[in-house]
């Protein structure tokens, strides 16, 4: 089959193309023909060892795919062959990735595709949606009224933490670039603000006066300061972006809130959160939810994807493969 991979960790040019091996499913796995893979930030981290993790080489990149069940598993409840389905976390702890003709997915890893789904549409939505589930629902413990901010609203899990929150009740304050305001505008935000802006904080102050319950910054620039003035009592700020990141955090005016501050990474999420983020995703990917741009490229472009993201080329856009 063909296949992207690498044969050692480092940079984006020592992404190999070729043929490996059709992988051999074990009895609770499903081998699936894979129709579409996204490539993700952390795709990039986990390829170039700046986010460790057990890699079997040669090692198969990527983590999202959408595809057709091939072979069941005598042990995988639930799939059959012609099966549509996806996946969301391969290429991480001792797992094969997702950028081939082919890869076993252990069945609890693996969810049913929604009828009448574009493939490179559920696979861009994926990894997003789900990451936006989990930080808001699983960690945030979003409630209906309450006001949750978004920052980065823009980006591909800021609109989909914007949609999944205004979806749940919540009022949502979005912040962004000023030529982005309108689509965090149209996601489901109340309030935008320019980030940029000489009155971001008073305009933040302003639009929360009780106060954030829940705030989730997804560009990995975090002002904690800030974040911490306008915490609502019993405030959540989660942190879920920025591995470099290493803010001044005012942990008296914090503590007086009685707030909680939550880090969390899906790689790590247990199956059985990762299925509950499953259901909310195809929940939003029958509800038409959509990424701003999506750009395919056939899968022996994987490594020109991993330079385009490491070099800020992609911003915007949801860069797809197709094997």
């Amino acid at each position: 089959m063909r296949a992207a991979w690498i044969d050692a960790l480092g940079p984006a040019d020592s992404i190999r193309y070729g043929q490996l091996p059709v992988p051999d499913p074990g009895p609770t796995d499903v081998l699936v023909r894979v129709e579409a893979v996204a490539v993700d930030p952390v795709d990039t981290f986990v390829r170039s060892g700046a986010y460790p993790t057990p890699l079997p080489f040669p090692f198969v990149i990527g983590r999202d795919l959408v595809g057709t069940v091939a072979v069941v598993g005598a042990g995988a409840v639930g799939f059959a062959v012609g099966d549509r389905v996806w996946c969301n976390s391969l290429g991480h702890a001792g797992r094969q990735g997702a950028a081939a003709e082919f890869a076993v997915v252990a069945a609890d890893r693996l969810y049913h595709l929604p009828a009448g789904v574009d493939p490179v549409v559920a696979v861009a939505i994926a990894h997003p949606g789900a990451t936006a589930f989990l930080a808001l629902v699983v960690h945030g413990r979003l409630a209906a009224g309450e006001t949750l901010f978004v920052g980065g609203g823009a980006g591909h899990v800021g609109s989909a933490a914007i949609a999944l929150g205004s979806r749940a009740g919540a009022r949502v304050i979005a912040s962004a670039r000023a030529e982005d305001l309108d689509h965090c505008r149209s996601s489901g935000a109340a309030v935008a603000l320019d980030y940029r802006g000489a009155g971001f904080a008073d305009a933040l102050r302003d639009a929360a006066p009780d106060g954030v319950d829940v705030h989730l910054e997804t560009s990995g620039q975090h002002g904690l300061a800030l974040a911490v003035d306008v915490l609502a009592d019993r405030g959540r700020i989660v942190v879920m972006a920025g591995m470099a990141a290493r803010p001044v955090f005012p942990a008296g005016p914090f503590y007086l809130r009685d707030g909680r501050i939550i880090g969390f990474v899906i790689s790590n999420a247990r199956t059985s959160e990762l299925a509950e983020a499953a259901t909310c995703v195809n929940d939003l990917l029958v509800g038409g939810l959509r990424p701003r741009r999506i750009e395919e490229l056939p899968l022996s472009a994987a490594a020109e994807a991993h330079r385009r993201l490491e070099t800020g080329q992609a911003r915007g856009v949801r860069l797809v493969l197709r094997p």
